[in-house]
């Protein structure tokens, strides 16, 4: 396999990774032409971060600072969030991912909106907006003025805005679409992308809460409130809204499912408000204006002679919070109001890559028990050596604004810098600079195709890549792809990370192509009962212009994987 050498310490990258670096991250002068090697890119970053330590003392010595974070970064042991990378120490200077607006019911605050979502996609943010307070479709504006164009309608005018700023950014504009199923407006919601290449842009969820789930299991209707007003206006039978859900999902892989009380359960700052809505992946939630930077740990480089080193875990799950929380200080953030709200509640998300690859290191079986409790113990370590980060340097730079009015004097915490600490991404391009398996999903196929650019290339699994010569030394089951994985297994994977993340878990589900509706209907179920905030499912072909793509490989043995092992 072609190598792309860093050109400052010795950490390869892959053909692919280097190609992305060079489209996306690397920095050009006003001829277009390159004036960065990756190697100078993660210099650049550390040593821009780094600076962040003379805000709280002068005396701090940033150069050793800088070194530590540049080797994190330039080992591939640790990477941030792709805006970090591409404007780290360049004259834009935005390094948050993830960012909620509001949507308000007013004519002047929806076109405000508007306006703040373009400069959001400007700094290459993915944005997510809850549709919940907007009034109904047809529900009358002024007298003879006729009626309201209702969320999905506002929804289409934001998804043309983002099609708009895509052809001047390396980053497509990405959107999370959250509608409460109280809203008269439901079914439109439901239905808003059955016809392809509608909402591009969207990702949709559905926010369901306890008072839902109860009339579903009890066969009862359900009320439907008036956003404006706040009184019932009618109800729906929870059956069959649920089965519109259901069905949509089957179909076109849209909406999930966003459990609203169980994320809110775990808001740590409840009187700022409540959370209503999540960044495009739904692994965030936060509050309106609110941001956050977003960066991952490679498990496969804590990984030695097929044993967990805890202790390389541990330092560099402190050296990723010490990055993540100087990253908020030297942000550029595109409005005031976000940076006002981010800076209040300091919230960072920490997270991991890499993990099916680790399980093949491992030699363990993603579809195992092992597999979960590996999950379970990788988590609960990294959100115990977070928060020992956190309490560490809050003692010189102070605990977050809020503090006082969250919920951790209650539980008796002194110390704590950052309001949440840990969030598991999907990390899909930063895990193709590292080499290695998505956030905490299974291999999509050790052998497939990849969507670059509107193109279709073969794509090799660097951990097939790497050990297809020694593969008698590790069991073939080890090798599984997201196909080989059944429903459940997938669940309780991130059932075992949630359990230790403060805010959620990005995973989906993969289902093949032959999946029933009842087997999504199961899954949701499935998803409730286990205590996750947040479901999506995706069944194979079910979206025409799909990324990834399987394709049929034959195993030596003569036997034949739709999945390519």
């Amino acid at each position: 396999m072609n190598d792309i050498h860093l050109q400052r310490g010795n950490s390869p990258l892959s053909a692919l990774a280097g190609t992305l670096i060079e489209n996306r991250y690397l920095a050009r002068n006003f001829r277009g032409e390159l004036i960065e090697t990756p190697g100078d890119m993660f210099h650049r970053v550390a040593a821009s971060v780094a600076r962040a330590d003379r805000l709280f003392d002068p005396a701090a010595d940033v150069s050793k600072t800088a070194a530590n974070f540049e080797a994190a970064l330039a080992s591939l042991s640790f990477l941030p969030n792709s805006p970090c990378l591409m404007n780290a120490g360049r004259p834009q200077g935005h390094l948050a991912a993830c960012f909620v607006l509001p949507v308000k019911d007013t004519l002047e605050s929806m076109f405000q909106t508007l306006k703040e979502a373009a400069l959001i996609y400007e700094a290459s943010g993915g944005i997510g907006f809850s549709f919940s307070r907007l009034r109904p479709r047809e529900d009358t504006i002024l007298q003879a003025r006729g009626g309201a164009a209702g969320p999905v309608s506002f929804m289409r005018l934001l998804d043309a805005v983002a099609g708009l700023m895509d052809q001047n950014r390396t980053r497509p504009a990405a959107n999370m679409a959250v509608l409460d199923i109280s809203h008269p407006d439901i079914e439109a919601f439901i239905n808003a992308k059955q016809t392809r290449g509608d909402l591009r842009h969207f990702n949709l969820s559905v926010a369901v809460g306890e008072q839902f789930m109860d009339c579903l299991n009890s066969a009862r209707d359900y009320p439907l409130i008036h956003p404006r007003t706040g009184n019932a206006v009618g109800c729906k039978n929870a059956e069959k809204i649920f089965e519109k859900i259901v069905s949509s999902a089957w179909q076109t892989g849209d909406p999930g499912l966003l459990f609203i009380d169980r994320v809110n359960q775990d808001n740590p700052v409840p009187g700022m408000g409540r959370l209503s809505a999540t960044n495009p992946c739904g692994e965030q939630p936060l509050l309106p204006y609110e941001s956050c930077t977003l960066g991952s740990i490679n498990l496969t480089k804590v990984v030695a002679n097929s044993e967990i080193d805890f202790c390389k875990l541990d330092r560099l799950t402190r050296t990723a919070v010490h990055f993540l929380d100087n990253a908020l200080e030297i942000n550029n953030y595109p409005l005031r109001q976000i940076q006002e709200v981010s800076l209040t509640s300091r919230k960072i998300g920490l997270g991991v890559m890499g993990f099916a690859d680790m399980l093949i290191l491992l030699n363990i079986p993603y579809q195992s028990d092992r597999a979960v409790a590996v999950a379970g113990r990788i988590m609960s370590h990294i959100q115990s050596s977070a928060e020992a980060e956190s309490a560490s340097l809050s003692l010189i730079r102070g605990n977050f604004p809020c503090f006082d009015h969250s919920i951790f004097p209650g539980q008796g915490v002194l110390l704590r810098r950052n309001a949440t600490l840990t969030t598991v991404a999907p990390t899909g391009t930063i895990s193709l600079i590292a080499g290695v398996s998505s956030g905490i999903e299974p291999v999509f196929s050790f052998k497939g195709q990849r969507r670059i650019n509107g193109v279709l290339i073969d794509d090799i699994h660097p951990i097939y890549a790497r050990y297809h010569e020694v593969q008698k030394t590790i069991a073939k089951e080890v090798f599984q792809t997201a196909w080989d994985v059944a429903p459940e297994w997938h669940l309780k994977v991130q059932a075992a990370f949630q359990r230790h993340t403060d805010n959620a878990v990005s995973k989906t589900v993969n289902l093949p192509e032959s999946a029933t509706r009842a087997d999504v209907r199961q899954i949701f179920l499935n998803a409730h009962t286990m205590g996750l905030k947040g479901i999506t499912v995706y069944r194979d072909k079910s979206h025409g212009d799909q990324v990834l793509n399987a394709c049929t490989f034959h195993r030596e043995d003569g036997s034949v994987s739709s999945a390519c092992f």
